[in-house]
């Protein structure tokens, strides 16, 4: 079959979400599935397929020719798509469903754990389970954000805001606005200027305070539209706010810690003086099953 090469009882697969932001999760630790972008599309159907804002491809990062480098460093790879089936550098929410996968599929116990994806390692913390058997948090180590120079625009409708643009392994553009609600529906990309700024597409994020060191958003995610949450969009989010108060660990010499409120739920996201993005919230995972081959084969 064209597109994806599967065993003839149907190619397994698990359900799960971080804060609501939803995938599909395909072990594949062999490297031997060859999902096309018309596959990963139908499989994040929410209609006609399973659905979820992304697909998360688990796989040796030694099997995986863009993963092979890192191998001394992570065992595990997060092939990750979005959920018209293009390619992304990183998730947030996906790396700690994909640690939560690996942990119970028996791969991985409480404690630290490497992640490769293609915005390099990710390391990973996850808490031990709560007396009555609650899954831990897990806190991913996102990296350090970057922040380019140059005025960014984004606009909805008729109105503007100027943007903060930040980039966590992906591209993002941070907007302050009064209201949530004047983001639209956001199933549509919003219009960012320039658009040299980001090559290959942004995602947006709309953000409102709610107190000290506390802020809500919105976001429209490249190439999946409004999502429930996103990781690094948190995280960007937090360190556009961070620098908006005027507080710079790097400078103070402190660590500071802002709580991020997202449709679906809550992270805590903190920024180290050496630079270092930490995320800390849950991760679920709800279902597991197998999908029927002849409807796999028909998406290609």
């Amino acid at each position: 079959m064209e597109g994806v090469n599967r065993a003839p009882q149907g190619l397994p697969f698990l359900k799960g979400h971080g804060t609501e932001n939803d995938f599909v999760i395909v072990p594949d630790p062999d490297g031997r599935l060859d999902l096309s972008a018309a596959a990963v599309a139908r499989l994040c159907d929410r209609r006609a397929g399973i659905g979820g804002d992304g697909l998360l491809r688990v796989v040796r990062s030694a099997a995986h020719p863009e993963a092979a480098a890192l191998a001394d460093q992570a065992e595990w790879f997060m092939d990750y798509r979005n959920s018209d089936g293009s390619i992304a550098e990183m998730c947030g929410n996906g790396v700690r469903v994909f640690a939560r996968y690996l942990e119970r599929a028996g791969l991985a116990g409480a404690g630290d754990l490497a992640i490769a994806t293609r915005a390099g390692v990710r390391r990973v913390h996850l808490a031990k389970p709560g007396p009555d058997g609650t899954p831990g948090d897990i806190t991913v180590d996102m990296g350090s954000a970057v922040l380019p120079e140059g005025e960014v625009t984004v606009t909805v409708g008729e109105h503007s805001w100027p943007a903060r643009n930040v980039n966590m392994g992906n591209p993002h553009a941070v907007a302050f606005v009064a209201d949530l609600a004047d983001a639209g529906n956001l199933y549509d990309a919003p219009q960012v200027r320039p658009a040299a700024a980001y090559p290959s597409g942004v995602n947006v994020e709309f953000v409102v305070d709610r107190g000290p060191r506390h802020v809500a958003l919105r976001v429209h995610e490249r190439g999946s539209g409004e999502t429930r949450s996103c990781g690094t969009g948190a995280c960007a989010v937090m360190v556009a706010a961070a620098r908006r108060d005027g507080v710079d660990p790097a400078a103070t010499g402190s660590p500071v810690r802002y709580t991020v409120d997202v449709p679906g739920g809550r992270l805590v996201i903190a920024e180290h003086p050496d630079g270092a993005v930490e995320m800390t919230g849950p991760a679920v995972i709800v279902a597991e099953g197998v999908i029927d081959p002849r409807w796999l084969a028909a998406a290609n």
